[in-house]
């Protein structure tokens, strides 16, 4: 994460467990005793409980009551909110604005995690983790995106069914986890779609294709990450939850 802690590890590499896990402001040092005293602790698919155990805080894969921690690393991960309009490439032969428009003052050479349309907005993670991006966008791994759509006229509850019992467009059929309507009117509709495909411009062309097509559309979450109120054309780093749920999905 951009902001991890400074560890101070041995000549060896090597930290004391519970001091590791205080440090990366999981608890008090005291209270991360008591967690591994508890067996809540595991490091490598096996609980630990002595306390003067030492790990490798850089490839040590733990886990504090089922919930894994980062390795300490100098990879960044970063959620940003594209704005409409920005193209999603770090750089643009035709002078369109983009992501490293966005991202400029940063020091690393990031890497977008999958794309999003130019004219859709939302949530899009960069990293300077080239495996953790390649895994983050392969389908096989089938991590949820949110999108909110405002649509053309009024979406009805046969069309949720529709979308939700799966669409075959032109390049193959698409499965929608989840679909709701937020609200509906005559003239216009919002509707919330959950998919975990990258196809081009899946959602716009899954919900033309049901008769309703997109006027506006903005990703509100990837996986556990969500936009909240980060403020368009803003980034945060992914908090410490959010990077142990993604490197989990990835199987990194």
């Amino acid at each position: 994460m951009a902001d991890h802690p400074t560890i101070e590890t041995d000549d060896e590499g090597l930290i004391r467990l519970q001091k590791l896990l205080a440090q990366s402001g999981v608890a008090s040092r005291r209270k991360c005793e008591e967690l591994m005293l508890d067996g809540q602790v595991e490091v490598d698919g096996e609980i630990v409980t002595r306390l003067g155990t030492k790990v490798d805080p850089r490839t040590a894969v733990i886990r504090v009551a089922g919930k894994r921690l980062p390795p300490i690393s100098e990879k960044v991960y970063l959620v940003l909110n594209k704005p409409r309009g920005v193209v999603s490439t770090m750089s643009d032969p035709e002078g369109r604005r983009t992501l490293g428009d966005l991202v400029a003052d940063r020091p690393e050479r990031l890497f977008h995690v999958g794309r999003l349309d130019t004219d859709t907005s939302g949530l899009i993670l960069l990293t300077n983790d080239g495996d953790f991006a390649h895994r983050m966008a392969h389908p096989s791994y089938e991590v949820d995106k949110t999108y909110v759509a405002e649509v053309e006229g009024e979406v009805y509850r046969r069309i949720v069914k529709q979308l939700l019992e799966g669409v075959t467009l032109d390049d193959g059929p698409v499965t929608v986890r989840k679909a709701r309507i937020v609200e509906a009117s005559p003239a216009r509709s919002i509707v919330e779609l959950v998919i975990h495909e990258g196809r081009n411009r899946i959602v716009r062309r899954l919900l033309d294709h049901v008769g309703h097509p997109v006027r506006r559309l903005t990703r509100t979450a990837i996986g556990p990450v969500t936009l909240g109120r980060l403020p368009v054309g803003e980034m945060r780093a992914l908090s410490r939850t959010e990077l142990g749920d993604l490197l989990d999905r990835a199987q990194l």
